[in-house]
């Protein structure tokens, strides 16, 4: 069980609402504009190694995803590819922007159960405009006391979001669907964590080699977290 806790933090994409999903949608429609050129699987391949090369310089989000869209393209068709394509590209990427909040696991019954014991975050990584719109059109935002958008989760930033919070590492909770990003670096530095897999992960947040599951819990949906909090 887990015990002492006074702050629950939750990432955003893929934890309380779909993300992942619209990408590779995105991603399937950009390998089919360019499929003149090479086949999908390497054509996401490049589209992935741009986006690792630009990510100190974009961040993350729909923005960056664009932009490195574009440049995959460009790249591909050694810059022959046609203004329309380009065109088409960026309209892949705004629609990325307009995308409904598709809520996952009876988060409302989840948050209204806990808002009152707990102190409620959100820890996201992202656009921090795209970030904002979405909690803004979810529905969601009351429950929650804080919002951080960080521009990475790695320990030095949850060490900086715990200091804010004022409180005790071990008294901070993260919840989160990427092993990488959510779960690692929390218990690197004493915190706990809950990890909820998505059904579709971010290459970037993928891991391969084994880690100590012993040192998080794993749940299949978020209600479940209920379960093994201790009051």
């Amino acid at each position: 069980m887990i015990n002492k806790i006074k702050v629950i933090a939750f990432d955003a994409d893929d934890t309380l609402w779909v993300n992942e999903t619209y990408y590779q949608e995105a991603e399937k429609m950009l390998c089919k504009l360019l499929e003149n050129y090479l086949p999908a699987e390497k054509v996401s391949a490049e589209l992935f190694k741009t986006e690792m090369n630009n990510m100190l310089l974009y961040g993350y989000g729909a923005k960056a995803f664009t932009l490195s869209m574009i440049e995959t393209a460009l790249h591909i068709s050694d810059r022959k590819i046609s203004a329309g394509t380009i065109d088409n590209i960026i309209k892949i990427g705004k629609s990325l922007l307009e995308k409904p909040i598709e809520l996952l696991d009876d988060i409302e019954y989840l948050l209204t159960q806990l808002e009152n014991k707990y102190q409620l975050v959100i820890a996201t990584k992202g656009d921090l405009l795209d970030q904002q719109r979405k909690l803004n059109i979810s529905g969601i935002a009351h429950h929650f006391h804080y919002i951080e958008i960080m521009h990475d989760k790695n320990e030095a930033g949850y060490q900086k979001l715990i200091k804010h919070l004022n409180i005790k590492t071990k008294e901070f909770l993260m919840v989160g669907n990427s092993l990488k990003s959510d779960i690692l670096p929390v218990i690197a530095i004493g915190g706990q964590a809950v990890y909820v897999p998505f059904h579709t992960t971010w290459q970037h947040e993928a891991i391969i080699e084994g880690i100590p599951s012993n040192h998080y819990y794993k749940i299949s949906k978020l209600t479940e977290l209920l379960q093994i909090l201790n009051d």
